[in-house]
């Protein structure tokens, strides 16, 4: 009897965390709109102009910059001729306009999350406090399930490109910070003490040895973002994202075995592509 008085308590006094959340989304859409507005111009702006970069231009010209940027930054023709090649597997199915809006949302979410991940890791690597102050937001952050991100981001933002990018921030983010914090934390004590003994400044000591150190440690950051927002593409689409999503979900309400398969892989190829580019350390 005392269980079941105790468990009837229990249930009855339910912890209101879906009304608290309820309530603090609906104060920040009253008294945040301005600031969502003008978030939301940018974020559209910053998409639009990446679409533009991509679409305007005839589709070899784009292949032929990618392939020149892979050979920049691999230096490895074999690299560069699976690149071609994957790029005019999409041009063949007739994907390339869904190609095009979805690595517009990929570069969109790397612009972002950078400029954002990077100086909040360096800020947690001078600052141990900081971040085991962060750790647990930025847990929660990749464990909550990704389908949740889309309801505020409609709430704030409504339909469209903009939301998608949101909720694609939010998961994405903590990849930049963690490894930008651990390539930055991890530079030896002994290249540190020799800056400061030539009289080296706290910018100097930032610029000349620990970012280069942990050079390796953000471009392996990059590349997770990249691949990150890349498996974002689908779970945008529900939000009116255009892309490759697209496809993918049309085909799984109208259990088009043919249609999933074939955007399936195109969006395989594509995660192929940009890691075989920003790949580090790959064999030449």
């Amino acid at each position: 009897m005392a269980l079941n008085d105790a468990m009837g308590w229990l249930t009855d006094t339910k912890i209101p965390v879906g009304k608290t959340a309820k309530i603090l989304f609906e104060w920040l859409k009253v008294n945040g709109r301005g600031f969502f507005q003008s978030l939301s111009q940018l974020l559209q702006w910053l998409i639009d102009s990446i679409l533009w970069l991509l679409q305007t231009p005839h589709p070899l010209v784009i292949i032929a910059i990618f392939v020149a940027i892979t050979w920049f930054l691999q230096k490895s023709w074999k690299t560069c001729v699976m690149v071609l090649l994957g790029f005019l597997f999409i041009l063949n199915q007739g994907y390339w306009k869904e190609t095009t809006e979805s690595l517009t949302l990929v570069l969109s979410s790397c612009v972002v999350c950078m400029a954002i991940g990077v100086p909040i890791g360096i800020a947690a690597a001078h600052r141990p406090r900081l971040y085991a102050w962060m750790r647990p937001i930025l847990d929660l952050m990749q464990t909550l399930p990704t389908f949740v991100y889309l309801i505020p981001a409609i709430v704030f933002f409504g339909i469209g490109m903009v939301p998608g990018l949101i909720a694609t921030v939010i998961f994405v983010l903590p990849a930049p910070i963690r490894l930008t914090h651990l390539g930055v934390s991890s530079t030896p004590e002994s290249l540190l003490e020799a800056v400061k003994a030539f009289g080296g400044t706290s910018r100097q000591t930032l610029w000349k040895v620990e970012l280069p150190y942990a050079l390796p440690q953000i471009m392996a950051g990059l590349n997770q973002t990249i691949m990150l927002s890349l498996s974002m593409v689908v779970i945008a689409a529900l939000v009116g994202a255009a892309g490759l999503g697209v496809p993918v979900v049309r085909a799984l309400n109208s259990v088009n075995t043919a249609l999933g398969f074939e955007s399936g892989f195109v969006i395989v190829v594509v995660a192929i592509i940009l890691d075989r580019m920003l790949r580090i350390g790959a064999s030449k």
